[in-house]
């Protein structure tokens, strides 16, 4: 004789109500759809507003940097009639762009190379060694960051002069190396400490030396933190002015943001200011292009010690 059975009750997810029959209540779900929908909607339009807000002053400046003149105030929201090449060309050689342009590439270029190659040999020993006065150091660096720059300027001033690097591009590459060492060592000393213990103790069982563990082995495995860390120092470098407005004084060694201000400063008497936007333009470029190159690798390695 055979028998019925009833099947088995389906488990229920916690904190789901069930009905009679031991199946998870559909209709108890739904309020919670609701309002993850709803959330969803208002965060996705605060970050449409929030695009809205960036991309819309830098499409304008754009825009503007191929008009004329005359169509700068008279149409200042309407596109442009024709494109005026010449504005870019005129602020290139006769504003010496070019000339700004090579000797900020100089001093970010060595100031960032000094900065990450030093920065990640002193994080890696503050993250991976103890020794004493390991915490005292840590937080020396962390100091540098809440000191204000604005305090170290007068005797930064005498200590670059002083020294024979007034007026130079090495002696400006020196002055941002150590304005960025702060920020460089906090970020990567928290990177390393992610990073797995046993890949380096295995390099040492084979005989590998500290220098050959870090540069060969452990730096290749930090590349997501260094890219991070990288781009920050890159968009604090290249917008710098107060650093080499200072210890800068050379007409011919005058970085980016000195010769956007001294084209800026020439507009009462000239009135170029569709060759002020071609400059703003040049200027914003190699910071948008090195974030959206690495836009991935700037979030992974944010994210990576979360992930862990």
């Amino acid at each position: 004789m055979k028998t019925t059975e009833t099947p088995a009750p389906v488990p229920a997810e916690s904190g789901v109500p069930v009905t009679k029959t031991g199946a998870p209540d559909g209709n108890a779900a739904k309020p919670k759809k609701k309002e993850g929908s709803v959330l969803n909607v208002f965060s996705h339009g605060m970050l449409i507003l929030w695009a809205f807000m960036v991309v819309l002053p830098l499409a304008w400046a754009v825009m503007t940097s191929f008009k004329s003149d005359s169509a700068i105030f008279s149409s200042p929201w309407a596109l442009p009639d024709k494109l005026h090449f010449d504005n870019w060309a005129r602020a290139w050689t006769d504003a010496n762009m070019s000339d700004y342009f090579f000797n900020t590439i100089l001093v970010v270029a060595g100031s960032l190379i000094g900065t990450l190659v030093l920065g990640s040999m002193a994080a890696y020993v503050l993250a991976r060694f103890d020794f004493p006065g390991n915490r005292f150091i840590y937080f020396l660096f962390i100091g540098g960051m809440s000191f204000p720059i604005m305090l170290a300027l007068v005797p930064l001033f005498y200590v670059v002069n002083n020294m024979g690097l007034l007026n130079t591009i090495h002696g400006l590459i020196l002055v941002y190396i150590a304005y960025s060492l702060p920020f460089t060592v906090f970020f990567l000393t928290a990177f390393f400490r992610t990073l797995p213990t046993s890949v380096a103790e295995a390099a040492f069982v084979d005989g590998a030396s500290h220098t050959r563990t870090f540069f060969q082995i452990m730096l290749p495995m930090a590349k997501p933190g260094l890219i991070s860390v990288g781009i920050f120092n890159f968009l604090g470098q290249w917008n710098q002015y107060m650093l080499p407005t200072v210890l800068n004084t050379d007409p011919d060694k005058r970085v980016l943001t000195q010769g956007l201000v001294q084209l800026a400063a020439s507009q009462g008497y000239k009135g170029d200011w569709s060759g002020l936007f071609a400059g703003l333009v040049m200027a914003m470029l190699p910071v948008l292009g090195a974030y959206i190159v690495f836009q991935r690798q700037v979030v992974q390695g944010l994210t990576a010690g979360a992930l862990k």
